[in-house]
This record gives structure tokens, C-alpha cells and sequence, in this order.
């Protein structure tokens, strides 16, 4: 009962924006988080929570990219010309419920993954490692509850051991990412998930996790514990049965506040050691340089964002009329290769170098990280040219677009300044060039965005792609590929890309896979299905006594603002 009441008088205190006490870290942020179940777990604002739940068989080694470490493993043999993967597992490590890891849990978390495989998971790239595709077997009726079984199983040692068809140099990588971490089966199967066994497998497949029991009552073997959340508050503690080294911080608190300037008043205060910031451009004006504030900059920019043009809008409410009559827009209004030039050439990047990034911008010819192989510098990009918009929009559906205008809905995520920027600058430049053209700009909340634009509802959003595993194909197929996991955001499908991103992933030659995704690059340019956004220098930014961030251990892999796990963090 004391324990509780402690957490009870902390969360009001929270709520109430009281000082940070030195054992608690204080994170406010601009979002809500869609969920806390590892197993659909496939965004940022939920992954920097399942991640110090939760635990994955391994883990990045300090800041590399490419280094792996044990984690609930301690050690793994390949072998089968490297198609079979054995795990020794870490012993006497415990969930939150208090159940023995075993591995039968292991073995649970990944067959749970293998048979959900829902659109909203990124359980897609798990799957085509060990069964051959991304597809659940909904989607695809070769795939049985034996072929599941077959490809992870605990053998007589008590080692995982994972039985691939084909052989695929990413796949240690892959089971580094947030979404494989092992869940607590037991407490999983009490709650009424999935039972774990054959009887039932077929209800489950394609199953949206997003609001699970476990989404609700996590148990997991991270350093923290879940305590409670509602709306507007996440509460965590650390867990005493942790394995590791017991963390400095005792209480995470997260709270949603929306607007920027509540957040950074209680940042300056001490009140928070963390916020979300809202670009460059404000960050600096506003926090840089301030008393208490610690600035660390020049970091890695793994991640890659565009703004999506959706070739088959499914909304009906973003559409107006229906029709290019000045009052809406067809629902295949971007499936004009010319309107979708328009738009790339509509769009000021250099402006948005200028006023959002304060110069520390790059602007990319792919949406691929310059710094991961596969990167052509060379391909063509877009530059705002006024005249050039105008001569598309001219072409655009016969002259029909030019003559009769347009009335374009679009949404961004809400509180997210540079999101709200983009489309104010599109809105600007696109608006300017014909009296007749308009783009209503709303803003939208996150977990809504995230939904309506996977069923492919939004007509034109911002999105962007932080890595899952450091190789192209995790960037170059999900954006480009007709079967990607953006595809259904914006319905570009193209035979040829889809050619070539295949023989991508068949060959090992770092040469050949240069070459295909500059192929690829060349004809996204031509066809300019999403208009690439700058991609900024990374910075990051925290109160002062907060210890065990910097920029020698930023793993952008790690955590999307820190880089840094809440176990490795102290106060002063």
C-alpha cells in the first residue's frame, strides 16, 4: 500500500508539473502512444517505451550500427550454410509477473509474431526470414501452423533455434528490433491472448495487437515495470527482479502535452529532463544555450521522411466533391504522374533547410540514409522552380486541373511543428501558382494518422522511416516496393522497381545491390511518387544533471531521442 500511494502522489505531482526529483526522469511529450504490446510495437513513441520494458534476444553493442551484444542470449552458433540460428538463453531472468523466463517464451514470442503479422506489426520482415514471406496466412495459403512451428523451436538443450529456407545476413539484426522482444507467455495466455498452440492459431492470424491485453498489462524482462497510463500520463518503476544492473532512475513518468510552449516552460524549470522539441529553427531560438540545458549536436540521422501522395485516397471527407470541379479532387487525383511532379517541384527545400533546420539539412536524391550503402549521390533531385510546378499543373489530367482547380485536404500530425511547416510551405507555393487552387491543412493525432493512413485513407501526410535492422532493403523496399509496408500510404506500384528490389534482396553482392537501388532511385525520381523531405543534422537536447547521455553513446537504434536506454541513465 505505501508503494502505491508513493506512485499515486508522484503521478499528481506529474500532472501538476512539480519539480523532477532526482530518482525519477520526467518525459513530455507531444503524442500519445498507441501501444505497449512488443508484438505490433512499430513506431517511435511506442517503441522508446516496449524497448526498456521489454528485452530482445540481442542488442546493439554502445553506439554501433552494426555491432550486435547479447542481451536474454548469451551466446549463438550458425550453422546449415547458415540457415539455422541456436540460442543459448540467459538464465534466472525473470518478467514482471515474476514467472522464470524460460524458453518456451521465447519460442511463444515468435510464433505469436509469425501468426498475428498484422498490417499495423512490423512482424512483415520476421516473417520473410522465416517463412519466405512477409504475407500472414490470411494473405498467403501455403503458410500452415507446421511451417510456423518448423522455423522456431526449443530443442532438448533449451536452446532457440530458429530453421530458415533461405539464408539472410540481416536476420541477427532483425531480431535486435523492439518488435521481437520476448513477452511473459504465461501471463500472455492467463490474459486471454493466444494459447501458444495449434488448436486455436487460425483466430489469431492478422489480429491487431495495437489494443491487446498485453497492450494494457505488459510483463516483460526490461529494467522497468508498468505501473499505469491513461490518456495523458505513462507511469513506470524500476523493477527490483531486473537481472542486470539495478538502474539509477526508480520512476519514469511521460506525460502528453501538447502544446510547445507548456513543454518548454517546464522544461527550463527542471521540471522535465526531456520534451519534444519542435525543430531546429525553434529548438535553438528557444532552448540552446539556456541555463540548465545541455545541447549535443551533430548526431547521425538514420531515419529518412517524405510527404506521401496517395494514388487512391480512401477518405471520402478529404475528397470535397469528388471531382476536379475547384471543389475537390478524385480519389486518384496523384495517380497523374504530372501532378506528382507539381508537387516535388512545388515544394521550397531549401526554405526548409533554412527555417526549420537553420542550415543543418541535407537534401537526399533517396529515401535512403546517405551514410548506408546503397546511396547514390548522383541521382537527380527536385528544386523548387515555380514555373516548372506551373507546367505540370498544366499537363496534369488533360488541362483539367489547371482549368477548373482543386480543393486538396490535408492532415498532419498534431503539435508537430515541422510537420505543420511542410505542408504550410506546399500550401503556400502550390496555392500561389492558380487562384483556383486550394489545400486545407488540419492537424490530426498521431495514433489516428497511423491507422487511417495504413488502411490508405489519407490523401497527403508526412511521414518518415527510422531503421528497424542497418541495411537498404529495410528503407528501399518498404518505400518503394508495391508489397513495402508504405505501400498502402501511397499506392505507387511499379512492376519494374518491384523487379529490381527483389534481385536486390537475392544477391550478396555489395556492387549489384548498389547498382539496383540507384535503378531504383532513378525511377522514383521520374515518377515522384512522394516528395522527399531535407533530412536534418541530429541533435539532441536534456537538463544538465541528467547523466549517461552524450554523444559518445547516441544509438540512434536505441532510443529516437536519447539514444540512450533509461537504465544507463543517473541524475546529479
Amino acid at each position: 500500500m505505501k508503494k502505491l500511494a508513493i506512485l499515486s502522489t508522484l503521478l499528481i505531482a506529474s500532472t501538476a508539473f512539480a519539480a523532477a526529483p532526482k530518482d525519477t526522469f520526467v518525459y513530455q511529450s507531444s503524442s500519445d502512444i498507441p501501444t505497449l504490446d512488443p508484438g505490433v510495437t512499430y513506431d517511435t513513441a511506442s517503441g522508446a517505451i516496449v524497448e526498456n520494458l521489454y528485452e530482445t534476444l540481442l542488442t546493439y553493442k554502445g553506439a554501433s550500427l552494426t555491432q550486435l551484444e547479447p542481451l536474454l542470449s548469451t551466446k549463438w552458433t550458425i550453422s546449415n550454410g547458415g540457415k539455422t540460428y541456436a540460442f543459448d538463453l540467459r538464465k534466472n531472468v525473470k518478467f514482471h509477473s515474476g514467472n522464470a523466463m524460460v524458453c518456451a517464451d521465447a519460442e511463444y514470442s515468435f510464433e505469436r509474431n509469425l501468426v498475428t503479422n498484422s498490417a499495423e506489426s512490423g512482424n512483415w520482415f520476421i516473417s520473410e526470414s522465416l517463412l519466405g514471406t512477409q504475407a500472414n496466412a490470411n494473405d498467403d495459403k501455403t503458410i500452415t501452423w507446421a511451417r510456423i512451428d518448423k522455423a522456431v523451436e526449443c530443442n532438448s538443450a533449451g536452446q532457440l533455434v530458429f530453421t530458415l529456407p533461405n539464408v539472410d545476413p540481416a536476420f541477427l539484426a532483425k531480431l535486435a528490433y523492439t518488435g521481437q522482444s520476448i513477452v511473459d507467455s504465461k501471463q500472455a495466455v492467463k490474459l486471454g491472448e493466444w494459447s501458444g498452440k495449434e488448436a486455436d492459431w487460425k483466430t489469431w492470424v492478422g489480429k491487431d495487437l495495437t489494443d491487446s491485453a498485453l497492450n494494457k498489462a505488459p510483463s516483460g524482462t526490461g529494467a522497468y515495470k508498468f505501473v499505469r497510463r491513461d490518456a495523458n500520463t505513462f507511469l513506470a518503476v524500476a523493477f527490483d527482479g531486473y537481472w542486470g544492473k539495478k538502474p539509477a532512475i526508480k520512476n519514469i513518468i511521460i506525460q502528453k502535452v501538447p502544446e510547445l510552449a507548456a513543454r518548454q516552460q517546464a522544461f527550463l524549470r527542471g521540471d522535465a529532463d526531456l520534451i519534444d522539441g519542435a525543430g531546429r529553427a525553434v529548438d535553438e531560438v528557444q532552448l540552446k544555450g539556456k541555463s540548465g540545458v545541455v545541447w549535443v549536436d551533430d548526431l547521425p540521422n538514420t531515419a529518412a521522411g517524405a510527404l506521401f501522395l496517395n494514388q487512391k485516397i480512401g477518405d471520402p471527407k478529404l475528397l470535397g466533391s469528388g471531382k476536379l470541379d475547384g471543389k475537390g479532387i478524385p480519389a486518384n487525383f496523384f495517380s497523374d504522374v504530372n501532378v506528382r511532379r507539381a508537387f516535388s517541384y512545388a515544394f521550397n527545400y531549401q526554405q526548409y533547410i533554412t527555417d526549420v533546420q537553420k542550415g543543418k539539412g541535407k537534401q537526399r536524391t533517396m529515401l535512403l540514409p546517405d551514410t548506408f550503402p546503397g546511396y547514390n549521390a548522383k541521382v537527380k533531385t527536385y528544386k523548387y522552380d515555380a514555373a516548372q510546378a506551373k507546367a505540370y499543373f498544366q499537363k496534369a489530367f488533360g488541362g483539367q486541373v489547371w482549368k477548373n482547380g482543386f480543393t486538396l485536404t490535408a492532415n498532419y500530425r498534431a503539435s508537430s511543428v515541422p510537420g505543420q511547416t511542410q505542408m504550410e510551405i506546399l500550401k503556400r507555393n502550390v496555392e500561389a501558382l492558380n487562384p483556383k487552387f486550394k489545400i486545407n491543412i488540419q492537424e490530426k493525432q498521431w495514433s489516428e494518422m497511423l491507422a487511417d493512413s495504413k488502411s490508405g485513407k489519407e490523401a497527403l501526410i508526412s511521414l518518415a522511416w527510422a531503421p528497424d535492422y542497418a541495411d537498404p532493403d529495410n528503407f528501399m523496399y518498404t518505400f518503394y516496393a508495391s508489397d513495402g509496408f508504405y505501400s498502402p500510404r501511397v499506392n505507387w506500384n511499379n512492376a519494374q522497381a518491384d523487379k529490381w528490389l527483389k534481385a536486390a534482396r537475392q544477391t550478396v553482392n555489395p556492387a549489384e545491390r548498389n547498382r539496383l537501388y540507384s535503378l531504383v532511385g532513378n525511377l522514383a525520381y521520374e515518377q515522384a511518387p512522394f516528395v522527399l523531405i531535407p533530412a536534418g543534422v541530429n541533435y539532441s537536447f536534456f537538463r544538465d544533471n541528467l547523466v549517461g547521455a552524450s554523444k559518445a553513446n547516441y544509438n540512434p537504434m536505441v532510443s529516437f531521442l536519447l539514444g540512450t536506454a533509461w537504465k544507463d541513465l543517473s541524475k546529479k
